[in-house]
């Protein structure tokens, strides 16, 4: 069981690295951007539009897809004062259930938010008069990655050694680090 641990683990730092990369291209390229747009507005007098809408679409993307990073570091919002003072058994019990409650909502995000995607192929961006479709994949694409985090975390949790601590513990980036080898 401890080998499965450790797998998941490594499987969603895996996953994360990924996540992080694509999330740091996203906030060079919305850097960027609003670096142009304060140039093309106050300095250089360019007739450029595109901008306001391009960096919208860049925020939501990264902050949705950040949110699978949160998962995989257990940086999101956890009851301590409760969690903390069960026992062992009972805390990898309500972590495991954690995880499933928002696997169940992120599952659901992942289906609407396909249906909603679908349906933006339909309607066209103001600015760039491409479908809207194309910046609504976002969403389903951060649930699917959300998905894929829970359940690696979920298989962690349940298999490793040592209960969680805490309910949203900062796991440590290496397997190694965790006294699991």
């Amino acid at each position: 069981m401890e080998e499965l641990a450790t797998r998941a683990r490594i499987w969603s730092l895996r996953v994360n690295w990924l996540v992080e990369r694509i999330c740091v291209g996203l906030l060079i390229a919305l850097v960027l951007d609003v670096w142009l747009g304060v140039l093309a507005r106050y300095v250089i007098p360019l007739p450029l539009t595109f901008t306001e809408e391009l960096a919208r679409y860049l925020m939501i993307w990264m902050a949705l897809l950040a949110v699978s990073s949160g998962i995989a570091y257990r940086e999101h919002i956890g009851v301590e004062f409760v969690f903390s003072r069960l026992p062992a058994g009972l805390r990898r019990v309500l972590a495991v259930g954690f995880d499933a409650v928002a696997l169940a909502f992120f599952l659901a995000l992942l289906f609407y938010g396909i249906g909603f995607a679908e349906r933006g192929f339909s309607r066209l961006t103001m600015i760039y008069a491409i479908p809207k479709g194309y910046p609504f994949l976002g969403v389903p694409l951060a649930a699917f990655f959300a998905c894929l985090q829970l359940l690696l975390m979920m298989v962690h949790d349940w298999a490793a050694a040592r209960p969680p601590e805490t309910a949203a513990a900062t796991l440590p980036p290496n397997p190694s680090d965790t006294g699991e080898n």
